[in-house]
């Protein structure tokens, strides 16, 4: 039968009969349709296994529709609607109108500010290293080995959290250079412990100091579960880096400077200028996103995350590495820390909560308005020419005086 109706569609003429008397006879109409409903009667009552999750598959798209989600928000399940840094910008691919004037500028700043590992001097710091104590050397390299590690962890957290949460495109032109700064700073601290240690295994036991150095892992651990707390808010873990950068570095790089001030590592303490300055811009670029938070942490939780710090950098630098290796006193350096702890809640807009003063002198001037010696050779405070140059200054006039 099929071969004859097949034979009548492509319009063959010559139809073989005989073929057609061979096939069945035809079954009537009528009992064809009672069979055919009865089949799917059947089929419909049917509590197959197999049969039931296809027909879901084929109603559910029908009665439930797939809510998009933006790709760069979708580490953010919280309702961010009313966070302007944070809900979706669809021109956030364009810079320009400029929307956010204060970030901008800090954008301009840090750009200002660039600087690469290959400007660092390190020829007379073998001769300076060469001549340390044991317990110098030693305070030396893990201070290293903990920045080393550190400024990794500080990136991972700006390429899995912040750049995907936050959608406003001044802030994400600061985060990237952040990024690329971080990298120069990671290089710079890896190229010293490079330069100052010469045994293979314990180069290698310092590049693995997250791993080998609990002292180490502890720090890196407080910061990497913020990185993975899904049900912090990101307010929270503003905070908390805030604190990475303004707490966790501050008495390593106090330490530095106090080397300074002896006379030691040139190169070391030049390089410490650089990172410090840069440090306290990423800081202080952490407490201007705060300020555009509308929803805030309360001042007791971003007390209670900062003191968290406190306690971890006051430990790691009187306790697991005592600074007093060095010729520190540890007291002040816990006194110092509270310092700067204070001055970051202040800049947050909370109260202090030490009331401590700075007990170090030659740290009083270290800041990003620092100021330096104009006739040293190399200086940690200068920048890019221009970058931070108003446009409206660089026009050439006929009619200046000169």
């Amino acid at each position: 039968m099929a071969t004859l109706i097949s034979s009548v569609l492509q319009g063959k003429e010559n139809v073989n009969t005989n073929e057609f008397k061979k096939q069945k006879p035809m079954t009537p109409l009528k009992n064809t349709l009672k069979d055919l409903t009865n089949s799917l009667q059947q089929t419909k009552l049917s509590d197959s296994p197999s049969s039931k999750p296809q027909q879901d598959a084929l109603v559910k798209p029908a009665s439930t529709p797939v809510k998009e989600t933006s790709l760069a928000t979708k580490t953010e399940q919280k309702d961010v609607s009313d966070e302007p840094l944070l809900r979706d910008n669809p021109r956030r691919f364009v810079i320009f109108p400029i929307q956010y004037q204060d970030i901008w500028h800090m954008y301009k700043k840090a750009e200002a500010s660039f600087w690469t590992a290959e400007e660092v001097d390190l020829s007379k710091d073998i001769v300076h290293w060469n001549k340390l104590t044991l317990d110098e050397k030693y305070f030396i390299s893990h201070v290293l080995a903990f920045f080393a590690a550190s400024d990794g962890i500080v990136n991972e957290n700006l390429v899995e959290r912040f750049t995907q949460e936050v959608q406003v495109t001044e802030a994400r032109c600061f985060y990237g250079f952040q990024i690329a700064m971080e990298n120069v700073h990671s290089e710079m601290y890896s190229l010293l412990i490079d330069t100052y240690i010469k045994d293979v295994e314990e180069r290698e036991y310092l590049f693995n100091a997250i791993e080998t150095m609990p002292c180490v892992k502890k720090k890196a651990d407080w910061a990497l579960r913020w990185i993975a707390d899904d049900n912090s808010s990101f307010g929270e873990r503003v905070i908390a880096f805030a604190s990475v950068e303004g707490i966790f570095f501050s008495g390593s790089f106090a330490s530095i400077f106090w080397l300074k001030k002896r006379g030691l590592m040139p190169g070391l303490t030049f390089s410490n200028e650089l990172i410090s300055r840069d440090e306290g811009l990423h800081c202080e670029f952490a407490c201007l996103m705060f300020k555009h938070l509308v929803n805030r942490p309360s001042e007791d939780r971003v007390r209670s995350i900062v003191t968290e710090a406190v306690l971890l950098e006051q430990e790691f630098l009187t306790e697991a590495l005592p600074v007093n290796l060095i010729g520190m006193n540890c007291d002040l350096m816990k006194q110092y820390i509270e310092y700067v702890a204070d001055r970051l809640l202040v800049d947050l807009g909370c109260s202090k909560t030490y009331f401590a003063e700075n007990p170090f002198d030659f740290m009083e001037n270290i800041s990003l308005e620092g100021k330096t010696n104009f006739f040293e050779r190399k200086v940690g405070e200068y920048q890019k020419s221009s970058v931070m140059a108003d446009s409206d200054n660089q026009v050439f006039r006929l009619d200046e005086q000169f």
